[in-house]
């Protein structure tokens, strides 16, 4: 409120009323300003999560900007995350305006509606004491007519306990023999980490990407000090008695008739620097072709990239594999290979992600608004990656379809795109220089035709080697956080372990879960059974959670 000081009364008592009218002005201001606030916040929360329900569906149904969408889509959710937080922050802000005065209306938020919490849950039951009276008439007879239930959800802080075997022992009267039962066997030497301890270790180390060090100040913080030196012993020890597991899923990785084979970078500490190791991935995924044989990831590690890792790797093994166009596989392409050539089958998403490099125009804008040199945009191949995701909508609708339909639709509805493509792509890439950038993209399919056209012949082949890069993704993850591998044995046990946990987690059962139950019973467990502790039996035949009450 704006007043010229002529305009003030002289009077004590009518400047005390102008300013106590001048505050509550300003108390309904800022009271409706929270209000506004609080809605224009509910608004942008709820357009984020328009805007990230949109970019999911367009995803999924369209699949054309995948390279991009990816990327979006973490950064749309990290946005709603920060929103619906302000969101919430300025709603109760608003709230405690509104309860100053009854001038103002209070804001409701819209909030999603919930679902109920899982019933595997055990319930607490906290009955908050009720009246002894009629709070009415102050009458004693009350009759209990119903109850209302409010669910809240609470953790209990992870808890610490140390487990003592005890051994009596006895001493025979008749023949003073002493006698005493056997110690319990330990997964691991000295055995003082139990199954469930060295499982958290593990999985929190190769699957939630958290180094030994850190961990070792977590515990630290928790009461329960334990050296590095300590863990990382448990670590190799743990490592070795999961061996016969990962023995397991090995051969039933080489069992395929067809695999997905990739590979990523994995830094490993040498002497005053940083050298760069390899970890090879080999996926078995009959899910496409509706095989009933489950999936699996066998990890390998190496010091380098020679093509003898993967060589050797696949020594014993034929039959189809699909990966990249490195050339360290091309000894395995070889006709008089024994025990028999492997077929190569090229993946479409790397092509096309070469095409679709040279038709990004979004990206190229935002490269040349910050001053960067973008790669040329062709509207040429724009119409590559258009054709392109032609085959991309047939492979969608048969997915998960037997061998023979799937190379049937194949046949009749893929073959002829393809065909139509290398005609288009030859003429294209003859009307170009050779060092055209569109040109080495095209030569990059058309040199490796027979392998870029097997799926169509093949209903087992899939059209990408997506299946092994989201295997790899892990890694991708996990090496930002611990930087590095220590040594060469520590490279390959953590191939051990990632095939452990990727493998676990391809058969929807919770890796640490799974790890802990077999740490537990590898021990004692008949090696004539030891498929019954392979995550896919485990999955089925662990119990389900039950519903408790207090």
């Amino acid at each position: 409120m704006n007043r010229q000081a002529d305009d003030l009364p002289l009077d004590a008592d009518a400047l005390m009323a102008a300013l106590i009218a001048a505050r509550a002005e300003a108390s309904l201001a800022v009271q409706a300003l929270a209000t506004a606030r609080a809605q224009m916040s509910q608004d942008q929360a709820e357009i984020a999560h328009l805007k990230l329900q949109i970019a999911k569906l367009q995803r999924e149904r369209f699949g054309s900007n995948s390279e991009r969408t990816k990327r979006l889509l973490d950064q749309l959710e990290f946005q709603l995350e920060e929103l619906e937080a302000a969101a919430s922050a300025d709603e109760i802000t608003a709230e405690t305006a509104a309860a100053k005065t009854s001038q103002v209306s209070t804001f409701v938020r819209r909030h999603p509606s919930r679902q109920p919490f899982p019933e595997h849950l055990p319930r607490e039951r906290v009955v908050e004491p009720a009246s002894c009276a009629c709070p009415t008439c102050g009458g004693g007879r009350l009759s209990k007519m119903g109850e209302d239930i409010t669910e809240t959800l609470e953790v209990i802080p992870r808890q610490w306990k140390v487990i003592q075997h005890v051994r009596e022992r006895f001493s025979c009267r008749d023949c003073e023999t002493i006698s005493q039962a056997p110690a319990p066997f330990h997964v691991t030497p000295r055995g003082w980490a139990g199954p469930s301890f060295l499982a958290m270790l593990l999985f929190e180390k190769f699957g939630q990407h958290q180094p030994l060090n850190r961990q070792a100040e977590r515990y630290a913080r928790e009461g329960v000090p334990l050296s590095l030196s300590t863990l990382a012993d448990q670590v190799g020890a743990g490592a070795m008695a999961l061996m016969p597991i990962f023995k397991r899923i090995e051969a039933h990785v080489l069992g395929a008739e067809r695999l997905h084979g990739d590979d990523t970078t994995v830094p490993v500490l040498a002497k005053g620097k940083t050298d760069t190791g390899r970890l090879w991935v080999y996926v078995r995924d009959d899910g496409p072709f509706a095989g009933p044989a489950p999936p699996a990831a066998l990890f390998h590690y190496s010091r380098d990239r020679r093509g003898e890792h993967p060589q050797a790797h696949l020594a014993a093994w034929c039959g189809v594999l699909q990966a990249d166009a490195y050339g360290g596989y091309s000894e395995l392409y070889a006709a008089d290979r024994r025990p028999g050539p492997v077929m190569e089958a090229s993946c479409w998403a790397h092509a096309r992600r070469k095409v679709f490099e040279l038709a990004d125009i979004e990206t190229a804008a935002i490269k040349r608004a910050r001053g960067q040199k973008p790669k040329p945009v062709y509207p040429l191949a724009l119409e590559a990656v258009q054709r392109i995701d032609v085959l991309f909508a047939i492979e969608r609708e048969i997915r998960g379809l037997p061998t023979a339909e799937r190379r049937s639709v194949r046949q009749a509805k893929a073959a002829p795109v393809v065909a139509a493509l290398e005609a288009w792509m030859t003429q294209t890439r003859d009307k170009l220089s050779g060092g055209h950038d569109l040109a080495k993209a095209l030569n990059y399919m058309l040199r490796r035709w027979p392998s870029f056209t097997r799926f169509l012949d093949d209903g087992r082949v899939c059209l990408t080697n997506n299946c092994a890069e989201r295997a790899l993704r892990g890694i991708a993850l996990g090496r930002k956080s611990w930087l590095f591998c220590g040594s060469d044995r520590g490279g390959q046990r953590a191939a051990i372990l990632y095939s452990l946990i990727v493998t676990a987690k391809m058969n929807d059962a919770d890796p640490q879960a799974w790890l802990a139950d077999v740490l537990a019973r590898i021990a004692g467990h008949p090696a004539s059974r030891l498929d019954e502790l392979l995550p896919w039996n485990w999955n089925i035949a662990k119990p389900k959670p039950q519903s408790t009450t207090a």
